[in-house]
């Protein structure tokens, strides 16, 4: 089985991927399309360059390793991919042979989390919009990061259930340090995942935004709202 789970960023995206990984016969991907939007979109992200250098720029290219073989003769393939990164003319044939899984996050959340590393947070930053026109080309299933946090074995059987995948405990704890299989990015990005080895708990309230901030919740909400409606 190939698994397309989609996202935006700081969503329980990576530990999701390690959770995958951890069963042990499940190869992973980690965000295929980032080094093909960089180059498209100019965007500055951190470490721009490594990435670009180290990672497969062409999204034809891209598009046709997704869709071809699981590697490692592995039995399974889990690939992460941000919404955000999926642009209007990339490829997206390939998805036909894939099972696709959305992940979720309250958008205030998700916010609150980026623009500690991020300023002037935007909509196509956070991958809400983008996420909703995915679902409404592959469909899939819907789960909530929120369930996972606050009962990982059971909302992971009920996952595994729904995509017609046997469910094992084993995905609950990776080891600390990371995967083999993060991006160069992960340098920037995952340095509290490195130290976990396991879900975190449940979150507390929700966070207040004001300003530009609040409002841009606002306008994710619906796409948000929309899949949420839909979640396992």
């Amino acid at each position: 089985m190939k698994i397309a789970c989609w996202s935006g960023p700081r969503n329980l995206s990576t530990a999701m991927m390690y959770a995958f990984a951890a069963r042990g016969d499940c190869a992973v991907w980690d965000e295929p399309f980032y080094a093909p939007y960089l180059v498209r979109t100019g965007r500055a992200d951190p470490m721009r360059d490594e990435i670009i250098a180290s990672h497969e720029t062409d999204p034809n290219l891209v598009g046709a390793m997704c869709g071809g073989s699981i590697p490692e003769g592995k039995s399974h393939y889990y690939m992460k991919h941000m919404a955000l990164h999926m642009l209007p003319d990339f490829p997206l044939d390939w998805a036909e042979s894939c099972t696709h899984v959305h992940l979720l996050r309250h958008p205030a959340r998700v916010i609150a989390s980026y623009s500690d590393k991020r300023d002037e947070v935007t909509a196509d930053d956070i991958g809400f919009h983008q996420q909703a026109e995915i679902f409404d080309k592959v469909g899939g299933v819907v789960v909530d990061s929120a369930d996972i946090r606050a009962d990982p074995g059971a909302t992971l059987r009920r996952l595994c259930e729904a995509i017609g995948l046997d469910y094992r405990p084993e995905m609950l704890r990776w080891p600390e340090g990371g995967h083999r299989s993060d991006g160069v990015w992960a340098a920037h990005w995952y340095e509290a995942i490195h130290r976990s080895t396991g879900f975190a708990g449940a979150e507390g309230d929700l966070p207040e935004l004001t300003g530009r901030d609040a409002a841009l919740a606002e306008e994710a909400m619906p796409h948000y709202e929309k899949l949420l409606s839909l979640k396992i």
